[in-house]
């Protein structure tokens, strides 16, 4: 394989990569823009998730050895086959419950940035940890003081917030590959 073969293969997929982003920042959008349907799909494919983990326990659970892991394995597939009936069936109410969840999670983990902050104080960029908590703390009592409510807009915002950062970054990222490919085309030009 030539330079040129391999430059031109990268920059196709550079190329594809960009058109992705572009897409998955617009799915991110419509996600933000509609909140309420973009946290019923995840609902709902959360529960699917659920419950094929359920049924994957389920048959583990007739490999157990002994009566306890039959038991044990047992439950845990009703659990998360009844869990992600519930989330399939009553995606709504599957919405406000993971939202307090959502919310409970966003206070954890404000909790633990704000501590890694502190002990990481003397270390420069040390208050971006601490920034980030504060940010963390700020959605979970949004999320949490607006409840029911909230469930409205928390995860489909959320989740559109995350998709749009991931289409952005997907483009950032094949942007700075496909012009690195350039440079590379030119030096190689340059040497032939």
């Amino acid at each position: 394989m030539t330079t040129a073969t391999i430059t031109d293969d990268i920059s196709k997929r550079a190329t594809w990569s960009i058109v992705m982003g572009v897409v998955t920042a617009m799915i991110g959008v419509v996600m933000i823009i509609y909140p309420m349907a973009a946290a019923t799909v995840t609902t709902i494919f959360v529960g699917w998730s659920l419950f094929f983990v359920g049924v994957a326990q389920l048959i583990f659970a007739f490999q157990s050895t002994g009566a306890g892991h039959f038991l044990l394995k047992l439950l845990t597939s009703l659990l998360y086959g009844i869990t992600g009936l519930a989330l399939i069936f009553f995606p709504i109410s599957g919405v406000a419950a993971l939202t307090i969840v959502v919310g409970s999670v966003f206070i954890v983990q404000a909790a633990l940035l704000i501590a890694t902050a502190f002990q990481l104080r003397p270390i420069a960029g040390w208050g971006w940890f601490l920034a980030d908590g504060i940010a963390d703390a700020a959605i979970a009592i949004l999320i949490l003081a607006g409840w029911p409510s909230s469930s409205y807009w928390a995860i489909g915002t959320l989740v559109g917030v995350s998709v749009l950062m991931t289409g952005i970054s997907r483009v950032i990222i094949a942007s700075r590959i496909k012009s690195g490919v350039g440079a590379v085309q030119d030096f190689a030009r340059g040497t032939a």
